[in-house]
């Protein structure tokens, strides 16, 4: 038999109060792109982390290229052969493409040089980079292709992808798609993340399930079904959300002509935004990343203070409101950033359920803070959101990406929002915790609650909108019926036709 290009065996981490990974084996091939499924917290990322040289294994071996391989730092494991793309980029807005390549190299060459051979590489595996361009300017798929670049450039023999096409458009999944085909065809093997299942069935040759940090079991995706793969990863029956059609009531949220300047120097502006929102509707809004999605978000909920146009709330001016004004009077809000800007990273969790909680749940009172109360919010939440946890002491960064996202919309939907505003719900999350998420979503909504739903899921956004509408360069388009609306007409309105030709297309 041929030997494996990488061969875990028994690998086990604990940490304090939680077995991250327990005793793991599995074997890749040269030339073999091989899934790493899991619910979250399930030990994919303590996994990747051991190969990457990030964590140093309690026990057990690894083997790379028939050799022993413990890598002492991620130096050492890309000098051996392993490159890896984050799904949280690590790259200099104010740099260019040259620039950031060459901060993660060893020994860069010089610039010119550099820029040759990002060109050459680039356009090799379909992914066009001009070295000259500023990061800041590019798209979240265009970032994307800095850091494969970067890993290309330094010959890995494995490359490990952690939710590569999270932020994709479906144009850009299928280009990486056909350069990750061309490295499997040169030999290079991709372990490979992502809770997109279909694209796993579409894409990789084995799969390895992991559950509680254990192996539970493998596949090859292309002969499983995605809801088979979802149910080995939870070890339950997956349920499908379910939707009441209940009839949406008065318009309770009024944007009028709503413009504002970017939130940041690469930043979209917002352009004479209107939309009205009923109680009990969820309005789907969908979109390339980048093109108003945050200063929508940041608008909606007071951090950012709009100069023109019309925000009303019940028939309420809410212009001069800050944030904690309107979370007391009932508009909350989750944004995509959780760790840093939805949840206080070195906080506990306590903490950080006070942090937006303490009004609605009443944990301050005359000065002093509930202690007691505000764990018992964040217990609540942990339970009601199955918050993978040792404690609701442990500090937010302790949690997986999934972990902390189920966190953080479970801490404002007990809240009882009237309006509530969420930008990427299911992000990072497995088909379970989505599925779970989406739910409580719908059963917000039929609470009487109305929600404005930011997802570049477009599968989401069907799944749980009444209508649905797409930002395009900080533009808003007229929101539609969500049934009926064909792929066709959704690409076009992310493309930002206009309603007439999305009607003659």
């Amino acid at each position: 038999m041929t030997t494996p290009l990488l061969s875990l065996r028994g690998l086990t981490k604990a940490y304090p109060g939680v077995v991250a990974n327990d005793d793991v084996s599995l074997e890749i091939g040269r030339g073999e792109i091989h899934a790493l499924l899991g619910e979250n917290g399930a030990g994919k990322s303590t996994l990747v982390k051991m190969i990457y040289g990030l964590v140093k294994p309690d026990s057990g071996a690894m083997e790379f290229s028939g050799a022993s391989f413990a890598p002492q730092d991620p130096r050492t494991a890309r000098a051996g052969g392993v490159g890896m793309v984050f799904q949280h980029f690590s790259l200099f807005d104010a740099l260019t493409v040259a620039e950031n390549i060459a901060l993660g190299m060893e020994n860069a060459p010089a610039m010119s040089q550099l820029a040759a051979r990002i060109r050459e590489v680039s356009e090799s595996y379909g992914l066009p980079l001009s070295p000259d361009r500023i990061v800041g300017d590019l798209s979240a798929g265009e970032q994307q292709r800095v850091e494969i670049i970067r890993c290309l450039l330094q010959d890995p023999k494995l490359l490990i992808m952690d939710e590569p096409t999270s932020v994709l458009t479906p144009q850009e999944v299928s280009i990486l798609f056909e350069t990750l085909n061309k490295l499997r065809s040169e030999g290079t093997a991709i372990l490979y993340i992502s809770h997109k299942l279909e694209e796993i069935r579409i894409l990789c040759d084995a799969a390895t399930i992991l559950r509680l940090g254990k192996v539970v079991g493998t596949c090859v995706p292309a002969e499983t079904t995605a809801r088979d793969m979802a149910e080995m990863m939870v070890g339950t029956t997956l349920k499908t959300p379910q939707r009441s059609g209940a009839t949406a009531g008065e318009v309770i949220l009024e944007l009028n002509k709503l413009s504002l300047p970017p939130a940041s120097a690469f930043g979209m502006p917002l352009r004479e935004v209107s939309l009205s929102l009923r109680k009990g509707e969820i309005l789907g809004i969908g979109g390339v990343a980048g093109n108003g999605q945050d200063e929508l978000l940041g608008a909606l909920s007071g951090e950012i203070r709009a100069n023109e146009g019309m925000i009303a709330y019940k028939g309420l001016d809410m212009a001069s409101m800050g944030p904690n004004a309107r979370r007391e009077i009932g508009l909350l809000s989750a944004p995509e950033e959780r760790l840093g800007h939805a949840a206080a990273p070195d906080m506990s969790l306590i903490e950080n359920a006070l942090l937006t909680g303490a009004v609605r749940e009443g944990l301050v009172k005359g000065g002093i803070l509930n202690w007691s109360a505000a764990r018992a919010f964040a217990d609540q939440i942990i339970e009601a959101f199955d918050v993978r946890t040792p404690s609701a002491g442990n500090a937010a960064r302790s949690l997986s990406g999934g972990n902390l996202q189920k966190f953080v919309i479970g801490r404002e939907v007990l809240q009882r929002p009237d309006v509530f505003v969420v930008n990427q719900p299911t992000w990072g999350v497995d088909a379970s915790a989505a599925a779970a998420i989406r739910q409580a979503l719908l059963d917000l909504a039929e609470s009487g609650a109305a929600l404005i739903v930011i997802s570049q899921d477009l599968d989401e956004l069907m799944e749980i909108s009444d209508r649905f509408a797409t930002l395009n360069e900080g533009r808003l388009s007229q929101p539609r019926p969500a049934i009926g609306l064909s792929v066709d007409e959704i690409g076009l309105m992310m493309g930002g036709a206009h309603d007439e030709e999305v009607t003659r297309g």
